[in-house]
């Protein structure tokens, strides 16, 4: 009948669309009868016609002679699986914008490549330093503070600010450290004098006479070690991990995530090809489960690929700490793509990366973000919107590529463009997948730096004399443990897995920067150093892979009794801080002289 799709009779099997009508259905044509007459002749079925079939599923349509039926049940089960209960019109809508022609994109905000530097205490003494050195570098600044008053005044209109504070982990909401790529902590434990500070803070400012202390404030406990966990946990899932984020696998007993995966196969464009993901409990390298991509593609009715896809994230993947997608696979020789979704559309640009595997060879690939192209229907989109891994809705995995949808795995006949898979053979194929995960390009630097103490570990430590160390290390105990805690903290940094420095000064002064510097090792050491000599050491910290995973302690040459002042018509040169981080080592944080015994005298 011409101008109507008839689709009388028809009975789909293995699927409920809930609160949709019965067919048989006639809808007038919006079209002219000529369009339908052409896309649609192939389709019309007549009631109880036999079907040219194999399959006992009554959901095929007959097709032209030479041509497979076409699984209406599949196809419907398939926008079923992906987009919940299509109506009918959604469902024609759809039929009608894929043979007429592109759908309009939609918007994305384009990625801040560089990443958000988190500084929190950000209105203390190095904080601020901190945020002004970034903001003269032209890098985006966000800063945790407590006061939003005191914030703006110290730091200007211009910083973007959350407000919130370590020791209230309800105060840390996710959403507002969305983007952030590393921090620098400057957050510290409030000493003060017992008898005040004059009103031009005298004693804060010289920074190198001992008056007695008392802390003001949060006791140690919550600042240094209860804030440093929640500070933590709120940040694990922006900052980036040095082994990655696990977006899906089962790589160990402890490290496994799973996720949703269903067919999304050329049935939608009226081929027969199928595809299924299950789990094997025992496939992996190691003998434990893995997911496996398998199935027959066909070139039956003009179709050729299979996919994978997962179903729409409930909440975004934010993955913009990381430089890129890992997957850990058994080749068979064939040419996959992965496409990567950041919209919840049905229809709309995937980020395509095509990767070729070794045959019977367990492997991993990387495709790193930069190399995600837009495709649209299986042509490249040049003027698309840049790829923003902050907002990733779903993975497809493809074994060729027509048509897909979020996270996606795929075997294709066709690359992009009209351009052919080399690899590509009707037939069956079968790619098991252990493991997806974001991954950290090398080198990697720090993506957690922290303004400790020197000292921490030498409260506790054997046969020392502690009537030559500074004042924090005599009074550890009357100052609620203060040491202890930022130890502790320490700690927790370093068993996170984020990449970090833990920068340890000696004692703080508002001198300027500029002195040589000795840098150390062990907690041994005691002196002076300028707040802005710390400031400028964090900020070198975020670029320098040798200062990653290291601890150190830093001081001034220039001695207590000597005051360090600059020539403002002859500033000392900037300093390289590579060739101080270059001598550092691992895990060497003083910890060590802890477990010693003590030689008996």
């Amino acid at each position: 009948m011409p101008g109507y799709l008839l689709l009388q009779g028809v009975s789909f099997v293995g699927i409920r669309l809930p609160g949709t009508p019965q067919f048989p259905l006639g809808l007038p044509s919006p079209l002219p009868n000529s369009f339908f007459q052409r896309r649609f002749q192939s389709f019309v079925y007549q009631h109880k016609a036999p079907l040219h079939s194999s399959r006992s599923c009554s959901g095929f349509i007959r097709a032209e002679a030479g041509k497979q039926g076409w699984d209406v049940g599949r196809f419907l089960k398939t926008l079923y699986f992906f987009n919940g209960p299509p109506s009918p019109a959604k469902f024609f809508e759809f039929l009608i914008g894929k043979l007429s022609g592109p759908s309009p994109r939609e918007e994305t905000k384009p990625m801040n490549t560089s990443g958000i530097i988190l500084v929190t205490g950000a209105t203390g003494g190095v904080g601020r330093r901190v945020v002004n050195l970034l903001q003269r570098k032209g890098l985006q600044v966000r800063a945790l503070v407590r006061n939003e008053e005191k914030a703006r005044r110290l730091l200007g209109p211009d910083v973007e600010l959350i407000i919130g504070d370590v020791t209230k982990a309800s105060s840390l909401i996710p959403e507002h450290f969305k983007g952030v790529r590393a921090v620098i902590n400057t957050i510290s434990v409030i000493v003060g004098p017992k008898e005040g500070d004059t009103p031009d803070r005298a004693k804060y400012s010289q920074g190198i006479k001992f008056f007695e202390p008392e802390i003001k404030g949060d006791s140690p406990e919550m600042v240094e070690f209860i804030g440093m966990k929640n500070l933590i946990n709120v940040l694990k899932g922006t900052v980036g991990l040095c082994q990655g984020k696990l977006v899906f696998g089962f790589e160990d007993n402890s490290s496994s995530r799973d996720v949703t995966w269903g067919a999304l196969d050329d049935v939608v464009m009226g081929g027969v090809s199928e595809s299924s993901f299950l789990i094997d409990p025992s496939g992996s390298e190691s003998g434990g489960p893995t997911g496996i991509f398998r199935g027959v593609v066909s070139t039956a009715n003009n179709g050729g690929f299979t996919s994978i896809r997962t179903r729409n994230f409930s909440v975004p993947e934010d993955l913009s700490a990381y430089d890129g997608l890992e997957l850990r696979i058994k080749g068979d020789g064939r040419r996959y793509k992965l496409i990567v979704r950041t919209s919840r559309d049905w229809d709309t640009i995937g980020y395509t990366a095509g990767f070729d595997t070794v045959n019977e060879q367990w492997q991993s690939v990387r495709l790193p973000f930069s190399s995600l192209r837009p495709i649209f229907r299986a042509r490249t989109v040049p003027d698309a919107p840049p790829f923003d891994p902050r907002e990733i809705i779903s993975l497809q995995a493809c074994f060729n590529n027509l048509l897909c949808l979020p996270f996606s795995l795929m075997f294709s006949k066709f690359e992009s463009d009209g351009k052919l898979n080399p690899t590509f053979k009707e037939g069956p194929f079968q790619l098991p997948v252990a493991a997806i995960r974001a991954y950290l390009k090398e080198p990697i630097t720090s993506r957690f730096i922290h303004v400790s103490s020197a000292g921490v570990t030498r409260p506790d430590r054997p046969g020392l004399d502690l009537s030559k160390q500074p004042p924090a290390v005599r009074l550890n105990k009357e100052l609620d443990f203060i040491l202890t805690y930022k130890l502790k903290g320490e700690d927790l940094i370093r068993e996170s897995g984020i990449p970090y420095t833990i920068v340890r000064p000696c004692a703080l002064t508002e001198e300027p920067a500029g002195a040589d510097l000795i840098f150390d090792q062990g907690d041994n050491i005691t002196g002076k150093v300028s707040r802005e000599e710390i400031a400028r050491i964090c900020i070198a910290s975020l670029e320098s892979p040798y200062a990653r995973d290291k601890t150190f302690e830093v001081k001034s040459v220039v001695p207590f009794s000597e005051p360090y002042t600059v020539d403002p018509e002859n500033p000392p040169a900037e300093k390289d801080y590579n060739v101080y981080f270059q001598n550092l080592k691992d895990g060497i944080t003083g910890k060590e002289s802890l477990e010693q015994t003590p030689v008996p005298v």
